[in-house]
């Protein structure tokens, strides 16, 4: 497949089949986490059994995640099998179960209280035979079951079947917060990178090597799994869809809509140190499990006192929430007997002391070569330049603003430093043909700019590397001696 460049989440310029128009190839398997779903699972399997979708590319994988054991009904698609968890239970570890199961070129989420519309799987797929790195949202209302309820799984099948569904409901519900972020972003076009904000997993899709490639659902979450790997998904550079015509009723109010409040504040710690996408849910001053920036330094061959300098000058940012990933021969470091100073180790010792027990460093033998866990990666061109205090939090924030991939630091040597947005990367190397630099792509697909050392807030690092906490200690003095001491000091910096 020829893989269209989609600018950010500009999905505009994909052109999509009118359903009934065209012909699948793409085998899709819908999966089905089954918690206590005796009552609506019928109905939900009679409305996947009506599908316009082929029968031989389509299959139904339901997990049963308890109490009691599932047994499948007689209405259901011909391709339905029942699986069970080997370990663990929720609802991301269901559907992870499902995806290792499942055979299809195509994994679609579906919640056991979803009812789809008999063109539901049709409308989803058909943007995956356009660009294997999209994820289609579908489009869904919240109703009463008992109207579906009073029905046999049959007549609900032919409702399906017929376009039926539509009178069955009177009252209906929008998913609300999530049509408010469609009507602010004509339908995510506008969202840029932060469209995965939109994923929920009650009835969307994904290719299945894309889930693979995103590491999947975190099977430890109870709750927020769908927002989890949202960002995963899009950490790979995915493009989010939402399909108007791929319609579903949600049979039934969710947890989010009866109890919002503390929904968020459970979900937030838990998708804070995941998903370093998601800054607006971290706190300043914290550190995370993934950092929001990664910042690279070769260490090879300099002296110890240049490579501190800029790591500190680094650690001292007022960007707290990143990592240093230092490179350096630390494994050629020994304790047999030798003469400290003159060890030809020497600098090689000294950083690696230095940084060793820092929770912020990450000491690397080797340079990394695949994208960063983090939101971005800075690489800086060597340790004789460094970021002033407010440098990284002000090129990151005017990053997230103008939602640019790249941004190049030009020095006076003619070196650059290299700030990336790591969901651009990930997407361009998808897309990089022979012969073609990866950086172009990037600007394609995200934009890129360059600008010069002074203006981004870069220098030396012997002059931007923090100064040591003041001395203290002497004979005592009064109080308005030492604050005039405290304002000395201060003013000096």
């Amino acid at each position: 497949m020829t893989q269209p460049r989609i600018r950010r989440n500009e999905w505009q310029v994909l052109v999509a089949p009118a359903l009934g128009s065209w012909t699948p190839t793409l085998s899709v398997s819908v999966v089905v986490p089954a918690y206590d779903a005796g009552r609506l699972l019928p109905t939900v399997l009679a409305g996947l059994a009506a599908q316009t979708y082929p029968d031989h590319l389509l299959e139904v994988v339901v997990v049963d995640d308890g109490p009691g054991a599932l047994v499948l009904p007689d209405v259901r698609p011909e391709n339905t099998r029942l699986v069970r968890p080997r370990q663990g239970w929720g609802r991301a570890n269901a559907c992870h179960a499902g995806a290792l199961a499942a055979d299809g070129d195509v994994l679609h989420w579906l919640d056991a209280d979803m009812l789809v519309e008999r063109h539901e799987v049709e409308a989803q797929a058909r943007w995956h035979h356009l660009l294997d790195h999209v994820v289609v949202l579908g489009d869904k209302w919240f109703v009463d079951p008992g109207p579906v309820l009073a029905l046999t799984p049959q007549h609900v099948y032919d409702a399906v079947g017929r376009d039926g569904l539509d009178e069955l409901f009177g009252d209906r519900e929008p998913h609300a917060w999530v049509e408010e972020v469609y009507d602010r972003t004509d339908r995510l076009r506008l969202a840029g990178w932060n469209a995965l904000r939109t994923h929920t997993g009650a009835t969307a899709s994904v290719g299945a090597g894309l889930y693979r490639e995103s590491g999947g659902l975190d099977v430890d979450l109870r709750l927020g799994e769908d927002i989890a790997l949202g960002s995963r998904l899009a950490h790979q550079g995915a493009v989010f869809v939402p399909d108007a015509e791929a319609r579903s009723w949600h049979l039934g109010r969710t947890h989010v809509m009866e109890r919002r409040d503390r929904v968020n504040a459970y979900n937030d710690p838990f998708l804070a140190e995941r998903a370093p996408s998601l800054r607006a849910k971290r706190h300043p001053g914290r550190t995370y499990r993934t950092p929001y920036l990664e910042v690279v330094l070769d260490a090879h061959g300099h002296a110890a006192d240049a490579v501190t300098a800029a790591v500190d000058a680094v650690l001292a940012s007022t960007l707290h929430d990143l990592a240093v990933t230092l490179v350096g021969p630390w494994s050629t470091l020994h304790d047999d007997r030798d003469d400290v100073l003159g060890d030809a180790a020497y600098d090689v010792r000294v950083v690696h002391t230095t940084y060793a027990d820092e929770p912020r460093a990450r000491l690397v033998e080797a340079a990394p070569t695949t994208p960063s866990d983090a939101a971005f990666r800075l690489v800086l061109p060597g340790p004789h330049v460094a970021p002033r205090p407010p440098a990284l939090e002000k090129a990151l924030l005017h990053l997230e603003h103008t939602h640019e991939g790249l941004r190049l630091v030009e020095l006076d040597d003619g070196t650059q430093v290299r700030i990336e947005r790591t969901a651009a990367v990930n997407r361009a190397r998808r897309l990089v043909a022979p012969g073609e630099h990866l950086d172009d792509v990037v600007h394609e697909v995200a934009g890129a700019r360059t600008m010069p050392a002074k203006r981004a807030g870069f220098g030396p690092s012997a002059d931007v590397r923090p100064r040591h906490y003041p001395r203290t200690g002497g004979p005592p003095v009064d109080g308005e001696e030492a604050w005039a001491r405290i304002r000395k000091t201060f003013d000096a910096r």
